[in-house]
């Protein structure tokens, strides 16, 4: 049996899906979905993460969207979701990323106990402090799992200055925390 094409206003998008209508979240998932892996695409610039992050954010998409108190603001309550879900993603890294941050073994001035309580989103606001072409290099690192030499053909600059900006990054970030948690130097 063919089915005739069916559109969906957001509003009925919204109607369906929440009753479970296999057909309205297939229409939402093939409406939505590329916007969502452009946006993720633009933070995470990893394929692979990006899908797995975008799946796992249209999965709570599905579960949640009858809590959705504005149906024509759908498509921005989808990316508030979409950049959730990013950070509990990379919140579940975060030791990775915490001792990317710390892994310069000749300095051990910052208190490690104040780096488990940052979370995700915290060190992302740290990041945005720093200079921008030392928070991209930062990003691609620590973030995206890059190594330098990837990082110095995607930015057109020498892997030596790859390696000066992620250092940079350390240094300044290890300042931001010392700052923001107020942490004394005692040694």
């Amino acid at each position: 049996m063919l089915f005739k094409k069916k559109t969906y206003t957001d509003q009925e998008l919204v109607s369906y899906c929440s009753k479970n209508d296999r057909r309205a979240q297939e229409y939402l998932y093939k409406k939505y979905f590329s916007k969502s892996m452009s946006l993720m695409m633009y933070h995470v610039r990893d394929p692979e993460k990006s899908s797995e992050i975008v799946n796992h954010g249209f999965l709570k998409v599905f579960k949640n969207i009858e809590k959705i108190n504005d149906p024509q603001a759908l498509e921005a309550w989808i990316n508030t979701i979409m950049m959730r879900t990013r950070a509990d993603y990379f919140r579940k890294d975060s030791k990775y990323l915490r001792s990317v941050i710390l892994e310069d073994p000749d300095d051990q001035s910052t208190d490690n106990t104040a780096l488990s309580e940052l979370y995700f989103n915290d060190i992302v606001k740290l990041i945005d402090k720093l200079p921008p072409a030392s928070a991209e290099v930062f990003k691609l690192f620590a973030i995206e799992g890059y190594k330098h030499n990837e990082i110095a053909k995607q930015l057109g600059i020498s892997v030596g200055t790859s390696k000066w900006h992620l250092s940079a990054a350390r240094q300044k970030l290890k300042s931001l925390i010392n700052e923001q948690y107020d942490i004394r130097d005692v040694g």
